[in-house]
């Protein structure tokens, strides 16, 4: 139906699928002001693990817990970081000390968590940062805890960026071979002059795909231009406001998002959104085509707060009975309009339109151009019948429709939930 840009990876379950859950986790979360706290506050590395890696100990952590509020919600895939700017990483790696098994906590972390996701049918996806404030041959330049150190040029004298990307490269290769079939490989960032040379990005491609064929790769190896250098894009804290393209095509795409305004826990945040936001946002990205990547900041006890959980589960309450209309569903066909405060989602293979309505109606929701389209209407929340009819001749007069105008015949009473749906079965 719509021309998509082929992918190198497999992106068919990830277009069905629609919505996932985004995870960081790594030592700011004991900070609990923002993942970029190091950098914000230019805190020196070993100042930074002096106070944060000798006292992480998320006790409190069930993976079993986090997948089952995920799951519960409606997502079907994860996608956690493995290792964030910061550097600590969250696995057993070989290639530094700088790890969650040499803290007080003192094991993986990423491994049960893959496991218990995977036993609630959620797919895998990992996020590793092209970035690292803590090694020490990570050349400091513009975004770097250290970029206003009096002594910054003798203190990257002694720093080899070839020696830091072999360890990128190498850690790169033991998430995709340590924790089964990874689904979805989130990389992140390139910057100034940290691009595909910094990186040698071709060469780390080359390395992903052959590791894992299938898998899903996003946009920030600074390869855009390249055949294969990427599958998804992947636009950040806004919503786009139509289906993403590049060079006039449509692409595969997937908006990431917070709760609140950072990525990392936030104790003290309090601009977060409400589910009926959350909601509609969910529905504004698959009516364009795209995917929604929805973040939790785990606690440094491991848990993810109150907050979290309550929006996780007033989207599962709306996703357990609207859930058709988002899985399997896209941008509805160019013919057909939404409606005022609407937006229209269309599952190709049920041949079945959902009409989302922001803002409830007086009685009447007229859809022009649907008319002789629909055989049947419903309210999706309890399958309760929306009756059908033409609009009459006395109020056609007054210009509201023309004859190629469906009405839908709604109740007065709104349906008690986030945003209501209709349910079309198209002739």
């Amino acid at each position: 139906m719509h021309d998509v840009k082929p992918t190198t990876g497999d992106t068919s379950w990830f277009t069905h699928d629609r919505f996932g859950l985004f995870i960081h986790w790594g030592l700011y979360a004991l900070a609990a002001r923002h993942e970029w706290v190091q950098n914000n506050e230019q805190i020196p590395p070993e100042e930074y693990e002096a106070k944060y890696f000798k006292h992480f100990d998320p006790d409190l952590y069930d993976p079993e817990e986090w997948a089952k509020a995920a799951s519960n919600a409606g997502m079907k895939y994860f996608v956690v970081t493995t290792k964030h700017h910061e550097g600590f990483c969250l696995w057993d790696t070989m290639l530094t000390d700088y790890k969650s098994i040499n803290t007080p906590c003192g094991r993986d972390l990423i491994r049960p968590m893959v496991e218990a996701f995977r036993n609630h049918n959620m797919r895998v996806g990992l996020y590793h940062s092209l970035i690292d404030w803590h090694h020490p041959n990570y050349t400091i330049q513009s975004i770097h805890p250290l970029r206003n150190h009096p002594d910054k040029d003798k203190l990257n004298e002694g720093r080899d960026l070839s020696e830091y990307r072999e360890y990128l490269h190498g850690q790169v290769r033991e998430i995709l071979t340590r924790f089964g079939r990874v689904d979805v490989l989130f990389l992140d960032f390139s910057y100034g002059d940290k691009g595909r040379d910094a990186w040698d990005s071709e060469r780390l491609v080359e390395l992903i795909r052959e590791l894992q064929p299938q898998i899903i790769l996003n946009d920030r190896l600074d390869l855009q231009d390249v055949e294969g250098g990427w599958d998804i894009r992947t636009p950040e804290q806004f919503l786009p406001r139509k289906w993403v393209e590049v060079n006039g095509q449509k692409v595969v795409w997937e908006t990431c998002q917070t709760f609140s305004g950072s990525w990392g826990y936030h104790r003290d945040e309090s601009s977060w959104k409400s589910v009926d936001q959350l909601v509609r946002m969910l529905i504004e990205v698959v009516s364009m085509g795209g995917n929604l990547l929805l973040n939790v900041g785990p606690t440094g006890r491991g848990e993810f707060d109150a907050r979290a959980l309550d929006r996780l589960q007033g989207m599962g309450e709306w996703m357990k009975r609207h859930d058709r209309s988002i899985y399997g569903c896209t941008q509805a066909p160019d013919e057909f309009t939404a409606p005022q405060d609407c937006r229209l989602t269309y599952n190709p293979e049920t041949n079945r339109m959902y009409v989302h309505i922001f803002a409830w109606p007086f009685r009447h929701l007229h859809l022009d151009g649907f008319r002789d389209r629909v055989e049947y209407a419903q309210l999706l929340n309890d399958a309760s019948e929306v009756p059908l009819s033409t609009v009459p001749e006395h109020e056609r007069q007054y210009g509201d429709a023309d004859a190629r105008t469906l009405t839908l015949n709604l109740p007065v009473v709104r349906p008690d939930v986030a945003v209501p749906v209709v349910e079309l079965y198209m002739k």
